[in-house]
């Protein structure tokens, strides 16, 4: 049975999330829905039902977050998900990295609007330096073997990733596992049945493949 759409409210109580976050959430969303009109910023079908498909899907990843950590970087930001979700509900300076500047332009406007914080990066993620990152976070950004050679390098010492994945999560483990060596805890979605959390620690090049 289709589920009806998720509710500001309901993401508050059910979820979990502070008032004064879904506040400012609510301001994200109204601004992604008009930009859409202009901006092909994420697929039209996900704006019937854009709290569960979108902010919900971006924000279980906060849990995830170890206390204390300084930097996160999130890879291929698009409309700002997980990136500015993550940024409004408060923790590490959050940086967005999107080539695009149509979509550079709309993060943008939202982390001013919210009061977000976040450091916008209108660049490809291979020009970025080594931002020695505590966090990687990316959602429709690549598959893993491809995440994995773009997020090494902005890891510090001890980082981990935090990689939103789909029905095809198997395949691209068993893929990117000819080439890395990584730690990997893989946890259900709350937001779609068939989708699942990564959280990758640990990662180094098979020896040869450097």
């Amino acid at each position: 049975m289709k589920r009806p759409p998720l509710t500001p409210r309901a993401l508050s109580e059910d979820h979990g999330i502070a008032p004064d976050a879904v506040a400012r959430l609510e301001v994200f969303v109204e601004l992604l829905i008009r930009w859409q009109r202009r901006v092909n910023l994420v697929s039209r079908a996900s704006l019937a039902d854009p709290w569960r498909r979108h902010v919900l899907d971006s924000a279980q990843l906060h849990a995830h977050v170890p206390p204390g950590v300084r930097t996160l970087v999130d890879l291929g930001s698009g409309a700002g998900f997980p990136g500015l979700v993550l940024a409004i509900m408060g923790g590490p300076r959050v940086h967005l990295v999107e080539s695009n500047q149509r979509k550079c332009a709309f993060l943008g406007e939202a982390n001013r609007l919210t009061a977000a914080g976040a450091v916008i990066h209108n660049a490809r993620i291979e020009s970025l330096g080594a931002l020695g990152a505590d966090v990687v976070t990316a959602r429709a950004c690549a598959r893993l073997d491809r995440l994995l050679a773009l997020a090494r390098p902005l890891l510090g010492r001890r980082g981990r990733c935090l990689f939103l994945k789909g029905r095809n999560v198997d395949e691209e483990l068993t893929e990117s596992r000819k080439n890395w060596t990584m730690t990997v805890k893989r946890i259900a979605s709350v937001s779609h049945p068939s989708g699942a959390i990564l959280i990758v620690e640990d990662i180094s090049r098979h020896h040869g493949n450097q």
